[in-house]
Formats: C-alpha cells, structure tokens, sequence
C-alpha cells in the first residue's frame, strides 16, 4: 500500500513537474513566435520600401547620376597628374655661388655647375667687361640699356614704343601707320601708288607726267620751265631784218626787227626744244607800238609737234613787232 501511495506521489509530482515544464516552456514558444512574426514584418516593410524607391526613382537619373560621379572623379584625377608634373617642372636644382666660386671666376675662366642647373645670385651684380650669352636670354623684368644697342636682328611679336629711333635701312612688309609728323631728310622714292587725305606742301615737286582729274588752282603764277626753242627769220622780214626768242616751249615771245622790203609771207619760225607728243595748240598775239606794222595782218602759217611759224601779210615801213605766245599740248 505504501509503495503504491510512493509511486502514485512520485507519479503525481512527475505529472507536476511535466506541468510546470510545460507552463514555463510555453511562454518560451509564444514569445519566439513573436520575435519571428516580427522580424517577417520588418523584412516585409524593408521589401516594401525598396520597392516603393525603385517604383519611384527613374532608373536613367541614377544612371546620370553615376555618370556625374565617374566624370568628377576623372577630373580629379587628371588635376592632381598635372599638379604632380608641375611640382616636378619646378623641382629645379640650384647652386649656391660661394665665395671661393667667386674668386675662381674672378681670377680666370671656369665653369660652375652644368645645364641641368639653376644659378642664382641674390644680390645686384655689376660686369666690368663683356658679357656673352651663348643660349637664350629670358628677361622677367624690363631692360634699361644706358648706351647703344646693336643688334644685327630683331623680331617683335607685340607692341613697342620708342621715343627715337635712328634706322640706316627699314624694310616693312605690311602696312605701316604714322600718327605724327613724318619726316624725310633724303628723298623718298614710292614704286606704287600714293594716297593723301590732306595737302601736299613742298618747296619744288618735280613730275614725269601728273594726271588731274579735277580742277586745279594756283595761288600764284604758273612759271613753266624747260628748254629755249629756237627760231629764225623768214623773207617778210626784209632786208637787215633780225628775229629773237625768249622762254621755253610752253611760253615766250618772239621779237622781229623788221628791215626795209618784204613785208608779206613767213616772219618766223620756232623749233620746240622738245617735241610735242601731238600737234599742239598754239595762241599768238601780236605787241608793237609802231602804226605801220600794227595794221598788218598775222597768223599762223602752219604747226606741227616740232614747231609752229609765223607769217604776216600787208607789213609797210620797218620797226619792230613782238609776239607772245602760248602752246598747251
């Protein structure tokens, strides 16, 4: 009997025991179901989040934005290459001139350092003698020469001001603009055409042909130059008669002193001293203050390009008797 009271007490306590593991052990089941319940939703709402974004993002403005990022970080790149290449450009080696360089030079010829590098002298420096430089000379500042400066070449890119500037030869390729006074001590030869916007002022202009298409006005007299033709005496001249000639071809006047006899046919004729390209025209008219010769009649008998001749008809008595004449081509 008392065995069967042990064991249905023992029964009875494993039957407890397996409630009470029961009891604890289903807290532990529900609250691990929760947890899983939970973590479904979280992966839910995440998968639900990427794909509203995806819905909601268009797929070609991330791809603009990845080429916006690839494009700066190439051009990163590329800045610090050329930083580096600089950074190396200006890594030069120099050297220090030291005293005992100094007196080495000062003394004889030497050489200090190589091409490869940098010399650089801190304080002025003054040459007594000359200087050649065998390369390049590259000035950062500007140059003040104190004396004359001989060079057999130069080349200017840009713009240059001179106060004065002496030049034995000048050559000019393109087209040259003087603002000021040009003035030419020698003469001035122009192989082309000459173009002037003012007045021309010269003491003397000597022409082989001018060609005017405009008007032209002399303020004073015209004084036309050239050779004296030259002229001589026909039959109405009579006997003892002579004929003289004063001025050039364009301009002058013939003098005859006439004698006794004749009185009608050829009085002069004058020879150009240059020819005429074509037949000129010539106007005479007659001066004298004796009555006799003043009632005659006087024209021109013939002209050609080497001449023009005087005639006369109805001449009485002797005197003399001028003619001015003029010829214009």
């Amino acid at each position: 009997m008392e065995d069967n009271k042990q064991k249905d007490g023992e029964g009875s306590l494993e039957t407890l025991e397996d409630q009470d593991t029961t009891v604890t052990e289903a807290p532990d089941a529900s609250s691990g179901g929760d947890k899983d319940a939970k973590k479904e939703k979280k992966k839910r709402s995440a998968g639900s989040l990427l794909t509203k974004i995806t819905n909601r993002v268009n797929v070609y403005l991330l791809a603009f934005i990845l080429l916006i990022v690839v494009s700066l970080i190439i051009v990163f790149v590329v800045i610090q290459s050329s930083n580096k290449q600089a950074a190396q450009q200006e890594n030069i080696t120099s050297q220090e001139l030291t005293q005992e360089a100094i007196d080495s030079l000062s003394s004889n010829e030497a050489t200090v350092g190589d091409p490869k590098q940098l010399l650089n002298i801190e304080s002025n420096a003054v040459f007594a003698g000359k200087v050649l430089i065998r390369d390049g000379l590259d000035v950062a500042g500007p140059i003040k020469v104190g004396g004359d400066l001989n060079l057999p070449g130069i080349t200017v890119s840009g713009k240059s001001a001179f106060d004065e500037v002496q030049i034995n030869s000048l050559s000019i390729a393109g087209d040259t603009s003087v603002q000021g006074v040009l003035t030419v001590q020698e003469s001035l030869t122009v192989s082309g055409q000459a173009s002037f916007g003012g007045p021309i002022s010269a003491p003397s202009i000597t022409l082989d042909a001018l060609n005017l298409t405009g008007d032209i006005q002399f303020a004073r007299h015209i004084d036309a130059g050239g050779g004296t033709p030259s002229v001589s005496g026909g039959g109405a001249t009579g006997s003892g008669g002579t004929v003289t000639i004063s001025g050039t071809d364009t301009a002058g006047t013939v003098t005859v002193n006439k004698g006794s006899g004749g009185g009608n046919g050829t009085l002069a004729t004058i020879t150009f001293a240059n020819p005429f390209n074509g037949n000129p025209h010539v106007v005479i008219t007659p001066i004298t203050s004796n009555g006799s010769l003043a009632s005659a009649t006087y024209y021109l008998s013939s002209r050609t390009t080497s001449g023009f001749t005087i005639s006369a008809s109805g001449m009485s008595g002797t005197g003399s008797i001028s003619f001015d004449y003029i010829v214009i081509d």
